[in-house]
């Protein structure tokens, strides 16, 4: 894909978010602040009775923050925790790629648009922040397997 295209994928999610405080019935919330930049996200997960996750958000900051919070409700809602766990892990690791990885579309849906991020290690949290804010809430809510920041 090229680079245009990442950025209207980016900005279409900044500018149509989904996700975004969409009523859940809760069972764990994590608020994350970027300091640096002062991007904000809190991350509410519930489940549905099927077992699948219900992921809602509110935020402000950037629009790549907005942007990969809204992308990142709307590739998990609707997951089970273990169809969940490989797209959690797949952006996480092309966020630590520095631009070295090819992002797999069918793991990864608009997330792919992130790519061109990586080569940015100021923007990385701002892509970040909402999926470390979902995988907090998944810990406190016990809805594993969820993805954790490791020092390597």
């Amino acid at each position: 894909m090229s680079q245009d295209l990442y950025q209207e994928i980016i900005l279409d999610h900044y500018k149509n978010p989904r996700g975004k405080k969409v009523e859940i019935a809760s069972l764990a919330q994590s608020y994350q602040v970027n300091p640096t930049c002062g991007d904000e996200v809190t991350v509410d997960v519930g489940q549905g009775p099927d077992g699948t996750l219900l992921v809602s958000y509110d935020g402000q900051g950037c629009s790549i923050s907005q942007a990969s919070a809204s992308v990142m409700s709307e590739l998990i809602t609707g997951k089970t925790p273990d169809q969940a766990a490989p797209i959690q892990v797949a952006f996480l690791e092309l966020m630590k790629s520095k631009g070295q990885l090819e992002p797999d579309e069918e793991v990864l849906e608009d997330a792919i648009a992130f790519a061109g991020v990586s080569k940015y290690p100021a923007r990385i949290k701002c892509a970040l922040i909402s999926w470390m804010a979902l995988s907090d809430a998944q810990i406190k809510a016990q809805l594993t397997p969820v993805i954790t920041t490791r020092s390597e």
